[in-house]
């Protein structure tokens, strides 16, 4: 028998022409498609060629349980992410921030676009993890000098003149050494390293200014110190650091003291030295030129006057030494936060208390 094909059949794999019957159960897929009657019949004639009833077979088109009951997962996803960041009811977005009123240039830095406009340059340098140094400036250099000259033309004159503006260094010495260290108000504290100073010099005029006053005045007042900050009810560790603060404070004020038993003609090249030094070191000049500039400027302050005193070409080594202990004073007392206290104290009598033992040293050894 000859296999006729159906006539609604389209060899190009499209549905028949006849309307299906509704699909029911799986029994009734292989009759979809085919009218009651004969041509049923020759429909099921065709499955003895199994190439026929393949190609009869792939028409069955059945719907799965997910493509009817579920969407896609994808169109999940989308609806999710659209109902996920909506707002509720009557939301409102908050106001914002009123924009910080500038202050003036003079109190203030720049305003930068990321921070605060009221936060000062210091402030600002911290929060980004440096820590500026900011020197003293030309006002505590200008002090500094006047202050070497005043010892340079003392010391001319005689020991009891000298003693004069020597008490004035030491105590700004340690007034300035404590307040550069953050200890303010520390009244005990200035009061017992000034004590101490004046001790050193009642004990140099006294032997004939011999430094072993100064060593001795200073062991006294380290074990004095020891002892007052061990009757303290203070925490441990701020007993500690008021202990290193006195000691530290009491030192270079009596260390001071070497101006008076050094020589005098090597005190005056010495503090002439230090006054052109730190006036050089103010100029608005980078900081290596600024310290070389500094060193030339005494190491010539101090062959000038050593040429009106006894040492001669010798001032300029004197000049030198005393100009690069001044340096390191001044280098001590810059400071990370503007203090014009700390400035006008500490940046106006370390350099000339640094120096005083290089004055003396080289003082004796060259004189």
């Amino acid at each position: 028998m000859t296999n006729q094909p159906y006539d609604g059949y389209d060899p190009y794999g499209q549905q028949p022409q006849a309307p299906q019957t509704p699909q029911g159960w799986p029994g009734q897929g292989h009759q979809q498609g085919y009218p009651q009657g004969q041509q049923g019949q020759q429909g099921y004639q065709g499955y003895d060629d199994p190439y026929a009833a393949q190609q009869y077979t792939q028409q069955w088109q059945g719907q799965t349980w997910e493509t009817q009951s579920q969407a896609p997962v994808s169109a999940q996803v989308t609806a999710a992410e659209e109902t996920a960041y909506l707002p509720p009811q009557g939301y409102e977005p908050p106001a914002p921030a009123p924009a910080p009123i500038p202050a003036s240039a003079a109190e203030y830095g720049p305003a930068t676009v990321a921070g605060n406009a009221r936060i000062t340059d210091a402030q600002r340098a911290r929060a980004e993890g440096r820590s500026p140094i900011i020197e003293p400036g030309m006002q505590p250099a200008a002090l500094t000098a006047l202050l070497g000259l005043l010892l340079a033309g003392a010391a001319a004159v005689g020991t009891y003149a000298l003693l004069v503006p020597l008490v004035v260094l030491q105590a700004v010495t340690a007034a300035g050494w404590f307040r550069l260290n953050g200890m303010w108000p520390a009244r005990q504290g200035i009061a017992l390293g000034f004590a101490g100073a004046l001790a050193a010099d009642a004990a140099l005029l006294a032997s004939d200014r011999s430094p072993s006053a100064i060593l001795g005045t200073l062991g006294v007042w380290v074990l004095l110190a020891l002892v007052l900050q061990l009757r303290s009810h203070a925490d441990p560790d701020e007993r500690m650091y008021g202990l290193m603060a006195t000691v530290a404070a009491s030192a270079l004020a009596i260390v001071a003291g070497g101006y008076l038993a050094a020589e005098a003609d090597a005190v005056t090249v010495g503090a002439i030295a230090v006054a052109v030094a730190v006036l050089a070191r103010a100029l608005p000049l980078p900081t290596p030129a600024s310290v070389v500039v500094a060193l030339l400027a005494a190491a010539g302050g101090g062959a000038a006057a050593g040429s009106m005193t006894g040492l001669g070409t010798s001032g300029a080594l004197l000049g030198a030494g005393a100009a690069a202990c001044a340096l390191i004073g001044h280098r001590v007392a810059s400071y990370d936060y503007p203090s014009r206290f700390v400035h006008f104290t500490a940046g106006v009598a370390l350099p000339l208390s640094a120096a005083a033992p290089v004055v003396y040293v080289l003082g004796r050894a060259l004189v």
